[in-house]
């Protein structure tokens, strides 16, 4: 028999709050974490907006060899081994660390220390900067660092599947439960790329919102007059069990993460596919994998990005998959208030999702004042509402036609 698999634990840091608890209620009181970008002159830009982490404090001996991406993970992943109750059984020797793992993932890695220290290079010369650049940078040091610090043995990777990166992840460290290589695994995603190459890369993309002189309304998912995404960071990190041991420990469990499904829209390095069928395809993988009906789904946590094109494909895809049911089960895009945070984005909305479930709340999709006449689902507006899902699920799809759909149901 398939071992289930149940969530005890969560961490996020996010440019609204970077606890669970701080997160939460920025979402419930609609309030957006988007504004005018500080870590640089951003005055050349045609964007000069993100969701930037604020307040976020590390401790400088153990990351001066961490980027920033590293950081948010070894936070948020400090945060869910916390709440789950398992930082005391490591540090006391009572798990075993072999059968603890982590997949946290990323769609970039350090573009900025990238960036500054290539500057650097062509400025001075070989040898003339960071000696651990290459360590420092690269993708997989989300998930090794998280090892590192609280000697985790067991399994140890990362996905890099651009937005999809999250649940990609999510699905992976489920699937090693499942198949009894670990009893615990740390998974999530995680981003920190607000420099000005990758903000003019997204320009240049046509990809970013313009609307610089209100930030907090820029991100308006499934309206009429939405111009794209609002480029942001942070990263969300889930601890999933397995349910024999978490009962066997008298873990509180906040929810069981019922399943997940994957695709491919092979189709463009960019743009969606038309008729949004690999969005589909994945959401009734994820639905398969549950062993749920579409009408078991109480809420959907929208991709969302506030793009022309994704709002309206993931709105067609998702008629496809519910039919009738898809005007009754809400949909909401939380980007309207974090932005999207890219590989990082669906570990967040991860972490919304679970406390959707335990708060009987779903949060809003904000700034939606002028829909669009042609999306006509419920898009729960600019306040949050009270609900009791039995069931959740999380979109996320990604550059390339990476297609990732994670499903969260209720623990009685």
């Amino acid at each position: 028999m398939t071992e289930r698999v149940v969530v005890t634990g969560l961490g996020v840091v996010s440019c609204v709050g970077n606890d669970p608890t701080a997160f939460w209620d920025a979402l419930i009181h609609g309030r957006s974490g988007i504004g005018p970008i500080t870590a640089f002159d951003a005055t050349p830009f045609k964007t000069r907006i993100a969701g930037e982490v604020k307040n976020f404090a590390f401790d400088p001996k153990t990351g001066k060899r961490m980027e920033r991406f590293t950081q948010f993970a070894v936070r948020a992943a400090e945060q869910a081994l916390g709440q789950a109750g398992l930082l005391e059984l490591l540090a006391q020797g009572q798990l075993n660390p072999q059968r603890v793992g982590a997949v946290v993932g990323t769609g970039i890695g350090g573009f900025p220390f990238l960036e500054a220290e290539h500057a650097k290079f062509l400025a001075k010369g070989p040898g003339k900067f960071h000696p651990l650049t290459v360590p420092i940078i690269i993708t997989n040091m989300a998930s090794a660092n998280i090892s590192i610090q609280f000697g985790l043995k067991g399994p140890n990777y990362t996905i890099s599947n651009a937005c999809s990166t999250g649940n990609h992840a999510l699905i992976s460290a489920m699937d090693c439960i499942r198949l009894g290589r670990a009893d615990v695994m740390v998974a999530g995603g995680v981003e920190s790329t607000i420099s000005p190459f990758a903000l003019d890369g997204y320009i240049q993309l046509r990809a970013l919102s313009t609307h610089n002189d209100d930030p907090t309304t820029a991100s308006r998912p499934f309206s009429r007059d939405r111009d794209g995404f609002v480029l942001a960071e942070g990263g969300g990190v889930l601890v999933l069990e397995s349910l024999s041991h978490a009962q066997k420990r008298g873990a509180h469990i906040l929810a069981e993460m019922a399943g997940g499904g994957m695709s491919a829209d092979a189709y463009h390095i960019t743009a969606p596919e038309e008729s949004g069928s690999g969005a589909a395809q994945a959401m009734l993988e994820a639905l398969k994998d549950a062993k749920l009906p579409p009408e078991a789904i109480g809420y959907i946590n929208a991709h969302g990005t506030s793009t022309p094109l994704n709002d309206a494909i993931e709105t067609t895809a998702i008629k496809a998959v519910f039919g009738a049911h898809a005007y009754r089960a809400p949909v909401s895009s939380i980007k309207s208030m974090v932005g999207h945070a890219l590989g990082g984005a669906s570990g967040i909305e991860a972490v919304a999702c679970v406390l959707t479930l335990q708060n009987n709340l779903i949060p809003p999709t904000i700034n939606l004042n002028d829909p669009d006449p042609a999306l006509d689902l419920d898009y729960v507006p600019n306040t949050a509402r009270e609900a009791k899902p039995q069931a959740v699920m999380s979109n996320a799809f990604a550059f390339g036609g990476h297609n990732g759909v994670v499903i969260f149901s209720r623990w009685a």
